[in-house]
């Protein structure tokens, strides 16, 4: 609704089990309105729920991260981090956090260049504590204005090769408009189905000029 997100009420407009104990990010990114209609980040009391939506869990203080994993391991269903967590602040700490609590996904994004590093050296981080890309996605941002179809492609087979799924998050203009052709190419990378099909047969490929 475009407004700064009071406290959260549990079951109001999202579904049973998904819940959100902070609002806000400090990041200001040129693509993403959260700290715009949100502001910094502001931790909420922290209500019961299996799937978190926080839009950057990690920003918070220790105290609050740690409240909330433990309100998470209570919970009977496996837990879920769709909102997202920032490799550029996870730590050892956190990666503890996560093997205790097995979660079954926790999302990541590669957006800007920058992300790059970071996206990696948490892959290591999280392949070393048994995660495989099963429970590790990561939103590759597609479509933006300068962006290619092959400078795209690159990103998404280095979010793979870094050990995460990636999942194509298509950027849309201030309308909510997208292009046809960058819709069709994020349906390619946006399944795992279809993206671990698309990856092999890249591969294959790779593999056969090599051979030629």
């Amino acid at each position: 609704m475009g407004d700064s997100g009071g406290e959260f009420v549990s079951g109001m407009y999202v579904k049973e089990g998904y819940t959100i104990t902070s609002r806000g990010c400090p990041n200001n990114c040129w693509f993403c309105d959260v700290h715009k209609r949100e502001g910094g980040i502001r931790e909420l009391p922290i209500k019961d729920g299996y799937n978190l939506l926080d839009s950057n869990i990690l920003a918070c203080s220790d105290d609050h991260i740690e409240k909330v994993f433990k309100m998470l391991k209570k919970q009977k269903t496996r837990s879920q981090l769709s909102g997202g967590l920032e490799a550029k602040i996870l730590n050892n700490w956190h990666v503890s956090l996560l093997w205790d609590l097995r979660p079954e996904q926790m999302f990541f994004a590669y957006d800007t260049p920058d992300d790059l590093d970071p996206m990696i050296e948490a892959g290591k981080k999280l392949r070393y504590a048994d995660f495989t890309r099963k429970h590790l996605r990561c939103y590759v941002l597609i479509g933006y204005p300068s962006d290619t179809i092959e400078r795209a492609e690159k990103r998404l087979f280095q979010t793979w090769e870094a050990g995460f799924m990636p999942m194509a998050m298509l950027w849309k203009d201030k309308k909510g408009n997208t292009d046809s052709k960058w819709r069709k190419f994020q349906r390619l990378w946006a399944r795992p189905a279809i993206t671990k099909s698309v990856i092999r047969e890249e591969y294959r490929s790779n593999i056969n000029q090599t051979n030629i």
